[in-house]
């Protein structure tokens, strides 16, 4: 059936400006926008929808998530067994839908729970989610970050790293997720300390590289940055403290950061009982620095994605839209350049062909929205917006 969108305000995910009287006709059998255009449309459609002078957006595509890790109850150790795991994971993703993420590169999943999730989507045995671009377990070393519960491959050489990553690929992974550097979230864990080395992960991207897939570094501290950027990876995900020889290798090497603002700002910003007091301090000593070099990799060029890191303290992949907030209420960024960092999101993920702009041929997965976007970014958090996926609402309470 084609339907037909009109009498709407097109943000269409990359032109600065808004398509005034815009329509667009989708092929609900597709899920595909098969013609956009403004003023009257003149073709033939079986159904019609009146925006009525609403706002129309790209769905969000988050491009770090962690479904099976719970931002509210951190050392669960029920989430360690997989059926109560991939419960959570299902409830996350339908979480996510509805709030308007209509597509994820997860970054790290217990049991490999993403992977089957994913498949299920793709045959459309699992509905209500989002897509999935699927992990699979972390690679880490041994009392690295990720040396958690069925969380990580643990690799302490060359030869260890290419087997797991030849086995990671075998059972479905299309995001290859390394940890050049500590964190925050243990005791013994800080960014500072690299963690893999050079060696280890230029292993990684060989062999992801040899099949097509994605290789992203949590790489926080300096040491981890030069690390993972050396080793050739794709994206470097949180990018902390980057020097000015990290942005420029970056840029000419054509990688991409995923800063996830909301993993820091759940910590210090909305931290609640089960914020361990360490994780607060780590957090607050990087918080001025981090925004800092941020806009100095964004300033650079540097294509910066929307990314979250879902999962971790206070942070629910239902937020998504909160990290678009933090780039223009704390980098000072504004709601057109917070915006592109969906788009390039899909870049990233090489699935832009599809997806991250609203364009003939493309999927058909946008929200509707009563605030204009490139105006208050907090429009894209409204409570009541209408989200569609492959052309199909999946709220009911929406606009």
């Amino acid at each position: 059936m084609l339907t037909l969108y009109e009498h709407g305000n097109l943000f269409d995910g990359v032109q600065e400006k808004l398509l005034e009287e815009a329509w667009f006709l989708v092929d609900e059998e597709s899920g595909r926008i098969v013609e956009r255009g403004q003023g009257e449309f003149e073709g033939k459609c079986e159904k019609r929808v009146d925006l009525h002078s609403h706002y129309v957006m790209p769905g969000l595509i988050n491009a770090h998530t962690h479904i099976t890790l719970d931002p509210l109850k951190m050392d669960s150790g029920l989430h360690n067994n997989v059926i109560a795991a991939t419960v959570l994971a299902v409830k996350h993703l339908k979480q996510g839908l509805l709030s308007g993420v209509t597509y994820i590169r997860e970054c790290g999943s217990r049991f490999d729970i993403d992977i089957t999730l994913s498949k299920l989507v793709a045959s459309g045995e699992l509905e209500g989610v989002p897509e999935i671009m699927p992990s699979g377990r972390a690679y880490s070393m041994t009392g690295g970050h990720g040396d958690s519960p069925n969380f990580s491959f643990l690799v302490d050489s060359e030869d260890e790293m290419r087997h797991a990553i030849r086995l990671g690929m075998k059972n479905g992974a299309q995001n290859i997720k390394l940890m050049a550097s500590g964190g925050v979230m243990s005791r013994d864990d800080y960014m500072t300390q690299p963690q893999l080395s050079v060696a280890e992960m230029k292993v990684a991207v060989e062999e992801a590289h040899h099949k097509g897939r994605l290789v992203c570094a949590h790489a926080q501290g300096s040491a981890g940055i030069k690390n993972a950027i050396e080793a050739g990876v794709d994206s470097v995900e949180h990018c902390v403290y980057p020097d000015d020889e990290d942005i420029q290798a970056m840029l000419d090497k054509g990688i991409f950061v995923s800063p996830t603002l909301s993993a820091c700002w759940g910590i210090i910003g909305r931290g609640g009982q089960e914020i361990r007091d360490y994780q607060i301090e780590q957090s607050k000593v990087v918080w001025e620095d981090f925004i800092v070099n941020i806009n100095r990799v964004w300033d650079a060029g540097i294509p910066i994605t929307l990314s979250t890191d879902a999962g971790t303290p206070c942070n629910g992949l239902e937020e998504t839209a909160g990290e678009l907030e933090l780039m223009v209420t704390k980098l000072g960024r504004t709601p057109f350049e917070a915006l592109m960092t969906n788009y390039h999101s899909a870049q990233l993920m090489r699935i832009d062909q599809d997806y991250g702009t609203l364009e003939a041929g493309k999927i058909a997965d946008f929200l509707i929205l009563k605030g204009n976007p490139l105006e208050d970014i907090l429009a894209v958090q409204e409570k009541d917006k209408a989200v569609y996926k492959k052309g199909k609402r999946v709220n009911k309470e929406a606009l």
